[in-house]
């Protein structure tokens, strides 16, 4: 959400900006077919049958296919051991036809997160979780290879919609890693100035309403409305 200090709030619909994206991408992809005979190539790893998690790399998967990307799908069963996942991974870092490789959070909990994500190979580390990127990332002046996909959609929707985030204050609502920390990160980046709200922080909304820019992502739907902002 963005509310300029002159207007009310207005919530960024960003489905006409992906399909915007999403031409663009398809474009670049053809373009890479016909001049190197190549498309890229993403690999999505998801381990049991979380409903949410097959949602979420279904649209993945779909997205691929859009846009002429190559998927590689990995399902593994539930009580796959970190071990064998691991395997999996170091298999997918020398494919040469794998440029990408995404592994679907959250793992089982006999699994250890950041063992696995740590075991991807750096330069196909496409959700950015991998420590050296999430490092580089909290470093000013350092720039990881790759972004987290969901807080650098937040920015892109931002920027795409016309909003100056340099000099803003801008609110982030919750402080997961997947969302909350980095996109927090990258608002930094961009110049704003910025405040995490969680579940101890006092009064959120007096803070909330204080924002230029509010992100929600606490993972939970309705607690920012429009009556706060």
């Amino acid at each position: 959400m963005a509310a300029p200090s002159d207007q009310k709030a207005t919530i960024i619909d960003g489905k006409a900006v992906a399909q915007t994206i999403r031409s663009e991408i398809a474009e670049e992809v053809r373009l890479l077919s016909e001049k190197y005979g190549k498309v890229p190539g993403l690999a999505v790893v998801i381990v049991g049958g979380r409903k949410d998690s097959q949602s979420y790399v279904s649209m993945k998967r779909k997205a691929c296919a859009e846009v002429g990307i190559k998927s590689f799908d990995i399902d593994l069963p539930e009580q796959v051991s970190e071990a064998e996942l691991i395997s999996k991974v170091h298999e997918l870092n020398v494919m040469p036809d794998v440029h990408g490789i995404l592994v679907q959070l959250p793992l089982p909990k006999h699994i250890n997160e950041e063992k696995v994500l740590g075991e991807i190979s750096l330069e196909k580390d496409v959700d950015g979780f991998h420590p050296l990127n999430i490092g580089k990332l909290a470093m000013k002046g350092r720039d990881p290879l790759f972004l987290p996909c969901t807080p650098k959609g937040c920015l892109e929707l931002l920027k795409r919609s016309g909003v100056t985030i340099k000099g803003k204050r801008a609110v982030v609502v919750g402080r997961s890693n997947i969302v909350g920390l980095p996109v927090s990160l990258l608002l930094l980046k961009a110049d704003a100035t910025v405040t995490i709200v969680h579940s101890h922080t006092t009064d959120p909304e007096s803070i909330v309403r204080e924002a230029d820019i509010v992100i929600a992502a606490a993972g939970q739907a309705m607690m920012v409305t429009m009556g706060i902002l």
